[in-house]
């Protein structure tokens, strides 16, 4: 079937209304009209070849939330109607050791929501900038947030499972010391979801007109990290420090706040490496220093569930698919509270 969306011809021209092709939905196949798609950073790396790899035509998005429109004969969890949504993963394995574990999104051979290879026209999966997407049930998960709230939870499935699923990891929670770099995208999932486990929260910002920002979003303090005088107050006293960051900058200011068996984790992804670590201050208090990609499909599922519990969104401005160039241009300028939702209704024109 046609349907329209938004995507690029080439890395170096801006998004453009097209038409695409979706599979016929197959036994095990859930087809899910979207309402809503959050824009990622990651979506701008992409589309312009920042990363290598990228194939074309590219129609980004992999925070995707609708309703089913149709369901395959064998599809057990779903029916017409339901509230669900996808995110950055629409295909693994399903027999590696990750897989098993519900950890698809390390499985080696992991299909992403657009631009990895897939039998369906054109040869690689097209994302979420578009009126609808096919997906096997084992990658759909179930929204019980109100319909009211559904452009909000869209951004839940990149930026809110690429926090929790650190946070959960590392056992983020009472009595534990979080800090969360940045409060952009990431960042500001980060500091509502650490501040709802319980944790005691600290925000780092190089701004100082974003502390009343942090401060609203659950932080309990707020550091701005270019005021030496207010990093060291915090040396040596955080269990965990969750870098959202997505450009290149010193981790040593960071890791030296880091109690003995602290960990700092990155899951801002940039462009270019980050300059290598001192390592003494690695061994110097047994640190570590880690990374963490978004999450599997049960634990996006566990943390769609907490979210909806805690009252939990994402903070949002929506917009016109028509609008998505300009959005680009102004999230390279962190000029969004926090996050783009595109509204998919305006897809058709």
């Amino acid at each position: 079937m046609t349907v329209k969306a938004y995507g690029a011809h080439a890395g170096d021209q801006p998004l453009e209304s097209m038409d695409i092709a979706r599979r016929v939905p197959g036994a095990h196949d859930v087809q899910i009209d979207i309402a809503y798609c959050g824009v990622c950073h990651s979506d701008i790396h992409q589309v312009r070849s920042e990363w290598a790899g990228t194939l074309y035509p590219c129609v980004p998005g992999h925070e995707i939330v609708g309703r089913v429109s149709a369901a395959g004969a064998h599809v057990s969890k779903f029916k017409v109607g339901d509230l669900v949504g996808v995110g950055c993963i629409v295909d693994s394995c399903q027999h590696c050791d990750d897989c098993a574990d519900g950890l698809e999104n390390y499985c080696d051979n992991m299909v992403g929501t657009y631009n990895f290879p897939t039998a369906d026209a054109p040869g690689h999966t097209l994302g979420g900038y578009s009126q609808q997407i096919v997906v096997h049930e084992r990658y759909v998960l179930r929204v019980r947030h109100p319909e009211t709230q559904l452009a909000a939870v869209a951004p839940l499935l990149c930026a809110g499972i690429t926090t929790y699923s650190p946070l959960r990891h590392w056992n983020a929670g009472p009595g534990k010391k979080v800090g969360v770099v940045g409060i952009g995208g990431l960042g500001h999932m980060g500091i509502k979801l650490a501040h709802a486990m319980g944790a005691h929260v600290v925000a780092f910002t190089t701004s100082e007109s974003k502390r009343q920002d942090a401060k609203a979003l659950g932080a309990d303090q707020v550091v701005v990290s270019r005021d030496a005088n207010q990093m060291q107050a915090h040396i040596n006293s955080f269990d965990l420090i969750l870098n959202t960051v997505a450009a290149p900058h010193n981790l040593d200011d960071f890791l030296t706040l880091l109690k003995r068996d602290g960990v700092l984790t990155l899951v801002g992804a940039p462009a270019s490496p980050h300059p290598s670590p001192e390592v003494f201050n690695l061994i110097s208090k047994r640190r570590s220093l880690a990374g963490s990609m978004i999450g599997g499909i049960p634990e996006t599922q566990e943390m769609l569930d907490f979210c909806a519990e805690h009252g939990i969104v994402a903070d949002i401005e929506l917009i016109g698919a028509d609008q998505i160039n300009d959005a680009y241009e102004r999230m390279l300028k962190s000029d969004v509270k926090y996050r783009f939702v595109i509204d998919n209704a305006t897809l058709a024109g």
